[in-house]
C-alpha cells in the first residue's frame, strides 16, 4: 500500500512513521508513508498557502492552489489517482471497520488542514471523503493522518506477523479484546486467572471470548447492539447482566443497611 500525506509539517509526521511496527513496515517494503510539503508547490515567493476568508471572519483559510498542485504532483508520480481523504472534524468518525476497508485500497492520499480550514473547492474537486478521528477540535491534520495511517498500515499484509494479531483485537470483530496477563504469575497478590495457566486451548479460547463479551457489557454496551452475536453469545450476555443486576442490587442493600446503622448511632 501507498499512502501520501499532504501537510505543512512534514517533520512532524516523518519523527513517527520512521519508528516502531510503521518504520520497519516501510523498510521491509510492506507498505510506503511519503510527506509532502504543501509549501513546495505554491507560486508565492514567501510559500504562503494561506489567505484571509471571504466574508469576513477570524483566521486564515488554507488556499486551492497549493494543495492542489501537490495532488497533481503525487498522481504524476504514481501514475494514478489516489482516494483522496481530507482530516477534518466534520467528517465521518473513524472506525475499525473504516480502517480494515481502507486497507485494501492500493493508494491513499491524506490531507492534513490547518488554521481556519481549506477553501471548499479544492474540497469539491479532488476529495473523496472527510474522515474525523473523534468529536473535537485539534490545531491541525497531522495528528488524525498519523493515527488513520497507524490503523490502516497495521492491516496490510506483511505489516505484523499474523493476522491473529489484529483480529482477537478490540473492535475488529465489534467486540472488546479480552484482558490480557504477563510474567509474574502473582504480582502485589493478584494471581492470573487460573485458567491460562491450565495449557487447555480450547478452555482458554472460551474463556477468552467470554471475558471480551463481559468487557464490552461492562466498558461499551453500545456496541453489542451491532455486533453479530451468536445465540449462545446472547444468552451468555443476558446471564452476565442479570450478575449484574443482582450484585447492584445488593450493592444497594448494604449501602442503605450501613446508612441506617449510622442513624441509630
Amino acid at each position: 500500500m501507498q499512502i501520501d500525506i499532504a501537510t505543512l509539517f512534514p517533520e512532524m509526521c516523518d519523527a513517527v512513521l520512521q519508528e516502531s511496527i510503521l518504520g520497519r513496515a516501510q523498510k521491509s517494503g510492506a507498505i510506503s508513508v511519503q510527506c509532502w510539503n504543501i509549501r513546495d508547490y505554491t507560486l508565492n515567493k514567501h510559500k504562503r498557502v494561506d489567505d484571509v476568508p471571504y466574508g469576513g471572519g477570524r483566521g486564515m483559510v488554507m488556499q486551492a492552489d497549493p494543495i492542489y498542485r501537490c495532488w497533481e504532483a503525487v498522481c504524476a508520480e504514481r501514475e494514478s489517482k489516489p482516494h483522496c481523504i481530507y482530516l477534518s472534524p466534520k467528517g465521518s468518525v473513524f472506525t475499525q471497520q473504516k480502517a480494515v476497508a481502507l486497507s485494501q485500497l492500493p493508494h491513499l492520499f491524506l490531507l492534513c488542514g490547518h488554521y481556519e480550514g481549506i477553501d471548499q473547492r479544492i474540497l469539491d474537486t479532488i476529495i473523496d471523503e472527510e474522515i474525523s478521528i473523534g468529536d473535537y477540535v485539534l490545531t491541525g491534520g497531522e495528528l488524525p493522518a498519523l493515527v488513520l495511517t497507524d490503523a490502516v498500515a497495521r492491516m496490510c499484509e506483511g505489516v505484523l506477523p499474523d493476522a491473529v494479531c489484529f483480529e482477537e483485537e478490540s473492535h475488529y470483530n465489534g467486540l472488546l479484546e479480552y484482558p490480557q496477563y504477563t510474567h509474574p504469575v502473582e504480582w502485589n497478590g493478584r494471581r492470573i486467572p487460573d485458567i491460562l495457566l491450565s495449557g487447555d486451548h480450547g478452555k482458554i479460547a472460551k474463556w477468552r471470548h467470554e471475558m471480551s463479551l463481559r468487557n464490552t457489557l461492562l466498558k461499551r454496551p453500545d456496541l453489542l447492539e451491532k455486533a453479530e452475536l451468536s445465540q449462545k453469545d446472547r444468552w451468555l450476555v443476558a446471564q452476565m447482566k442479570a450478575e449484574q443486576a443482582a450484585k447492584d442490587g445488593n450493592d444497594s442493600n448494604e449501602a442503605q443497611t450501613d446508612g441506617e446503622t449510622d442513624n441509630k448511632q
